[in-house]
């Protein structure tokens, strides 16, 4: 382990006791609501705040985002409606994902609450939708919090007004663009501002229920009922759906997509809506899994990999735990070896998952100790959730096989041991119980001496909220993908089967025939047992499943809509 490693655990994150000297209030965009267009600077705005003050239901499900880390004693103030607060997107089964965080309390006056709790000392990041200056209209808000002597700063975000266009395939560059906001277009129709372009493209920033009086004005300002528009909902979401109409036809078109008068959308007017290259551009809504939802089955130590992978080609998933992890029944033999670990007893730690990691680590922390405790050790480690894990105590491991993560590729790089370079022989492998000992026997004949110590026991978790046992029993969810015959297993006896018409994909060979155990027909099985692997294969289903339906004429449907459409297409 490094100095540098030492010196992280001296100084943990989210220190109350250096908080405080830096408190300030940041006025943080946050992009139109794909988490990716989150920047540096609001990533970092966002992970040091005590208080985060969130105006609409979008931030509250981008909060839960796996590129936020947020401290464990942030509070989360909401200054939205609370039916709004508590919505999840369309087509979200259950949960959105990622998982909406849980609300701390609620403000009926923003400004008032930001300045009480900088007031406190505390640092406060108040989120804005899109970039604060361009599209929150907070600049009165800003200037409050100045006057009451508080350090003001803002973090520019990436403008929905640029951004969601470019979602929907829409070329901005080399033509007349004309931006309006949604303060800017409710000053427009009213009468007291201005009029718009009549020729160009014009992008306006309003709500469903002001798409009447934007029709009104454009015409008054010299556009045609006829000209090419496009409605953009959820823009820059895996839920992004683009109505290609004329301007006269927004209104129907957003009653017949049944949004709601206060739904934000996007509106695109001008002939660039139906150039003939915007087709070819049509970038995101074309991606192989867009729009799906996707169930995840996991261990406790599951990592960010396989739902980012799988947002990547355009879906969402939710993540449902099936297994818990609980302390051995039997702790003596776990006490013993974590002594054994602070007094030098062992030459090696090997970890084969976050469990083990974080079964040491609490062990560690009982009795008052840090990552310090792994000084002069030399540590082993599988799997990219394990080295996180290790990470996260500001420990990196000296030895991870190139490759294949497997205990087996990992004794094939363990070195043997040898009297005149190894001053101790042991090596401590905390693991689980249901773990099997093939690792301390390959171990054993290179020389070591192992102590192989059950470090925790793996149960089924509780099952999942009804909204989700309904959804997985019902259809709603396009996929659900197996990471290991145990996630199989144990989601069949928390949650039920998943339906005939979801795509099931497994990690490898093993777990596919661990499904067609449980009744389940196998759509898709990863050419290698990696969460990359896996997430590609149904990717390269999905696109050929999507290629085949247009080549029969038939419409493409997610596989959760074919109940609902009376068709049964191929998977």
């Amino acid at each position: 382990m490094t100095d540098e490693a030492h010196q992280s655990t001296m100084q943990p994150a989210g220190d109350l006791s250096t908080a405080s000297a830096q408190a300030r209030v940041q006025f943080v965009g946050t992009g139109p609501g794909d988490p990716n267009l989150l920047t540096l600077g609001a990533v970092e705005a966002i992970n040091r705040a005590q208080v985060i003050v969130i105006s609409c239901a979008q931030h509250r499900i981008l909060l839960g985002s796996d590129c936020l880390e947020l401290r464990p004693d942030v509070r989360i103030v909401s200054a939205c409606d609370t039916d709004g607060e508590t919505a999840v997107l369309p087509s979200q089964p259950g949960a959105g994902a990622p998982v909406p965080v849980d609300i701390d309390e609620h403000c009926a006056d923003v400004t008032a609450t930001v300045i009480n709790a900088a007031s406190q000392g505390l640092e406060v990041v108040r989120l804005v939708s899109g970039d604060p200056f361009l599209d929150g209209d907070i600049g009165a808000e800003a200037a409050a919090v100045a006057r009451a002597d508080h350090d003001v700063d803002v973090i520019p975000g990436v403008t929905g007004m640029t951004a969601v266009p470019e979602y929907a395939g829409l070329t901005l560059h080399g033509h007349d663009v004309q931006l309006i906001g949604q303060a800017a277009c409710q000053r427009d129709v009213d009468g007291r501002g201005s009029d718009w372009s009549d020729q160009g493209l014009i992008v306006v920033n309003t709500s469903a229920g002001k798409l009447k009086d934007v029709v009104k004005h454009a015409v008054e300002s010299g556009r045609s009922q006829d000209e090419p528009a496009a409605l953009i909902c959820h823009g820059a979401t895996t839920q992004q759906t683009t109505h290609t109409v004329t301007l006269g036809e927004l209104p129907q078109a957003a009653k017949t997509a049944r949004l709601g008068s206060a739904e934000p959308v996007h509106v695109a007017i001008g002939k660039v809506v139906e150039a003939p290259e915007r087709e070819q551009l049509d970038w995101y809504e074309s991606k192989p899994l867009f729009g799906w939802n996707i169930l995840i089955p996991r261990t406790r130590d599951h990592s960010a990999t396989l739902p980012s992978r799988l947002q990547s080609y355009g879906a969402h998933s939710l993540d449902v735990p099936t297994i818990s992890m609980e302390p051995p029944r039997t702790p003596q033999q776990m006490d013993k070896a974590i002594r054994g670990l602070v007094e030098g007893r062992y030459e090696w730690v090997v970890f084969t998952s976050a469990n083990a990691v974080r079964a040491v680590s609490e062990k560690l922390e009982q009795i008052g100790l840090d990552a310090r405790a792994y000084s002069g050790l030399r540590i082993a480690a599988i799997f990219d959730s394990t080295i996180n894990a290790l990470a996260e105590w500001g420990v990196r491991p000296d030895l991870v096989p190139a490759g294949e993560q497997s205990t087996r590729a990992l004794a094939a790089v363990f070195p043997a041991f040898d009297e005149a370079l190894d001053p101790i022989n042991r090596v401590f492998v905390p693991r689980a119980d249901i773990a099997t000992e093939s690792l301390s026997a390959d171990l054993s004949e290179l020389g070591w001496e192992v102590e192989d110590v059950v470090g925790y026991r793996t149960v089924r978790a509780a099952p999942p909220p009804a909204e989700t046992r309904d959804a997985i029993k019902t259809g709603k969810f396009d996929a659900v993908v197996f990471t290991s015959s145990t996630t199989v297993r144990n989601l069949v006896g928390i949650a039920g089967k998943p339906h005939k018409h979801t795509v099931v994909a497994a990690i490898g060979m093993r777990t596919a025939d661990t499904c067609r155990e449980h009744g389940l027909t196998v759509d898709v099985v990863a050419p290698e047992p990696t969460a990359l692997s896996l997430a590609d294969a149904l990717a390269d289903f999905a696109a050929k499943r999507r290629d085949d339906m247009i080549a029969k004429g038939l419409p493409v449907v997610r596989p959760s809509q074919r109940k609902r459409r009376g068709r049964h297409p191929s998977r």
